[in-house]
Order: structure tokens, then sequence, then C-alpha cells
């Protein structure tokens, strides 16, 4: 049932109101900042003279503090609601433009170790808000249905973030350098808590009086559960995939920042407008055959991707991939949400947080290390391959959609 805001009402089973507009707005901020420093950190790392390798280790920095962080957010969100797992997501997002923009100056060692620092604090902040959003989200949902639009409706906000972000900080590296960049992206988190402090009190989930055996790992017991985060990662590798394979393949063919930039927008940009298309079409969508669908889309781009030569044939490849991956992320969280209790929803989504940085923090070291031995093109069809063939761990959630898993 939906809680109480008393911020008027939204259109019957829209789920859009104006809590939500600012639960976006303020994770587009923290996220777009992250995104931006994304694509601006290995480009500098990359033109300092660093190989594909410490790219690598630099992009899986951003993926390391939420793996330790997760967890404890998501009981926090449960237990207090929103506001103060999101002040700690604000100032670990400032904080880390803040020592990027202090890596200028400096060169060599000291500047590589601060944009370490930087990618690993941003990440944290973006990964604790994201992780309280959906929470707050979640739970505001009546049936369903409503639960999908619901989460097409919030992940709006990290593509809309990955669209402006690194096309923002492509934009300022190309007219003013790399201190610009992070200084344009330093302001974007105060947005956030702007936004944040306008978000109304929403109550806790009711907890059962009696402590949970086994802690938020006893989630794990479900086999349904733990095929769904084998999915979500394969899925979320994807990501990591492009968002590795692009800033690489675009260097070694000679575009420039903006370039680069402009593609990953686009990418995230068919992110957001299949997200905008999912409420209107809710109600005839079956999650598991979109997730299905989503997986064999996306390895017959990943097959073609690494042969493409020219910016346009690689924005039409980024765009299918956005279309595609954009879609699976409103099914899988309203499935994770049919398999736990209310009261557990912040630590089931800790979990899928956590499995996903877990992977994302060692892949893009193997992304590096494969990237330097074997070319990029073996990234994308190595994926493409896995992608594909797990495809029928996917088929196997299909039995999960009636009902909720007892684990908790």
């Amino acid at each position: 049932m939906p809680e109480p805001d008393g911020d008027g009402a939204a259109p019957p089973g829209s789920g859009f109101d104006r809590t939500l507009v600012l639960l976006i707005a303020g994770q587009i901020g923290m996220h777009a900042a992250m995104a931006g420093l994304r694509l601006a950190a290995p480009l500098q790392a990359l033109r300092e003279g660093h190989s594909a390798w410490s790219v690598g280790v630099l992009l899986a920095l951003f993926a390391a503090a939420p793996v330790l962080l997760a967890l404890g957010a998501g009981r926090m969100a449960d237990r207090h609601g929103y506001h103060r797992p999101a002040r700690i997501a604000v100032g670990l997002s400032l904080a880390g433009l803040a020592v990027a923009l202090a890596s200028t100056p400096l060169a060599g060692r000291a500047q590589f170790a601060l944009l370490c620092l930087a990618a690993t604090l941003s990440g944290a902040g973006s990964n604790v808000g994201l992780i309280v959003m959906q929470r707050t989200a979640g739970v505001r949902a009546r049936d369903g249905v409503e639960r999908m639009r619901m989460f097409s409706w919030i992940g709006m906000a990290p593509s809309l973030a990955n669209a402006v972000g690194p096309v923002a900080a492509g934009l300022a590296i190309d007219l003013g350098g790399f201190a610009a960049a992070y200084a344009l992206l330093l302001a974007l988190p105060l947005g956030s808590a702007w936004c944040a402090r306008r978000v109304p009190a929403l109550p806790p989930a009711d907890r059962p009086a009696a402590r949970q055996r086994g802690g938020a790992f006893a989630l794990l017991a479900a086999p349904r559960f733990k095929r769904l985060l084998f999915v979500n990662w394969l899925l979320s590798s994807c990501w990591d995939v492009h968002s590795f394979a692009v800033p690489v393949l675009g260097n070694a063919l000679g575009f420039n920042a903006s370039t680069i930039g402009l593609i990953l927008g686009l990418f995230t940009l068919a992110v957001t407008c299949v997200r905008l298309l999912i409420p209107l079409l809710a109600h005839r969508l079956r999650e598991v055959t979109v997730v299905r669908a989503a997986m064999l889309a996306t390895a017959a781009v990943f097959a073609v991707y690494p042969l493409t030569t020219s910016p346009w044939a690689m924005a039409v490849c980024a765009v299918l991939l956005g279309v595609a991956l954009g879609a699976v992320q409103p099914m899988l969280m309203s499935t994770l949400h049919q398999l736990t209790p209310a009261h557990r929803h912040g630590e089931a989504i800790a979990l899928r947080s956590m499995s996903i940085n877990a992977a994302s923090t060692l892949m893009p070291l193997v992304f590096g290390a494969a990237g330097a031995a074997l070319g990029v093109a073996a990234l994308f069809w190595v994926m493409g391959a896995a992608v594909g063939a797990g495809n029928w761990s996917a088929r196997r959630l299909d039995a999960a959609a009636p009902g909720r898993s007892s684990a908790g």
C-alpha cells in the first residue's frame, strides 16, 4: 500500500507524484556526477600514459565500496526510511568529486591515487542513494503492475544521469580541461541535497517482532532469488563491458572526448526512452518474457559492436543495446519484490547491489587484462556468448511470478 506523503494525488495506478519526482531528481544529481567521473577519470589516466589495465583498476573502484556499504545501507533504509542514508550518499558524492578536482594539478602516481580515491567515494555515494531510492519507491506500490511502473519511473534516474554526466563531462573536458569537468560535476550532488530535504518523511516498513534467523543472507536460500541474482549479474556485466570498452575502442579509433561521451549518452538516452514506454505497456508485459528477449538482443548487438569503425555505427549499436538493457531493470526489480517480504526489501535490494558491484569490482580488472592481451573485440564476443547462454536461467524465473518466496 502506498505510504502517505500528503503532496497531492497522482493519476490512479501511475505511481507518479511529487515525492517520486524528488526521489528521481535527487538520484540523478549523484549518479550523473559518478557517470561523468567514470568517463573523465579513465580518459585522464589514458592521456597520462597509463595502461588499459590501470583503467580497469580505476573503473573497478567505482564498485568496490558499494560491496561493503550496500547491506548496511539497505538495513538502514528498512529501519529509518529515506533521509539518513540519503544524507550519507550526498556527502560521499561531494567528497569524491572534490578529491577528483584536487588531482588535476598533480601528475603520475599521486594523481592516479587521488583518482582511485575519487572513484571509490563517488561510486559509494551513488550506490547508497540508489538503494534507498529503490526501497522507498518499491514500498509505495500497491500491486505488481504498479510496481513495474514504479521501477520504470525510478529507472530513469540512472539512465538520464548516464546521459547527462558523460556528455557534460566530455564537453567540459574539450572546452576547459579536466578541472572544469570536475568542478561542473561537483555542483550536481548539491542539487541532490536540495531535493532530499524536500522528500516527505516516509515511515519504514513494519518489521515482525521476532528477529529473522540467518540475517539478510537467509534470502539466498531461495533458489529463485539466486537465479535472479545470476541473471542480474550477467546483464549488469554487459553494462560494464560497454562502459569499459567504448572509451578504449573510441580512443583507439581517434575519437575525441565529446564523441565518446555522445555515444555513451545515446546509449543511456535509449535506456530512458524504453523506460518511459514501460509504464504505458506494463499491464501487457510479463517480466520473464521481457528479460529473455533482452538477453538475446544483447547477445546479437555484442556480436556486431566490435566490427564497427565509425561513430555513427557505434551510435546505432549503443541505441539498440540501450533499448535491450533498459527494459530489464524494472522487470527484475518487480520480480525481486515478489520474492521477498516487505520488511526485508532494503536487504534484498542491498544483496542485489552487492552481487552486481562485487562483479563490477572484479570484472574491469578482467576486462583490462583481456583487452590488453586479446583486444576489445574479444570482450564483446565472450560476454555476448555468456549472456545468450544464460537465457536458460532467466526462463526458470517464470515460476516465481505468481507468489513470494518464504525466505525471511
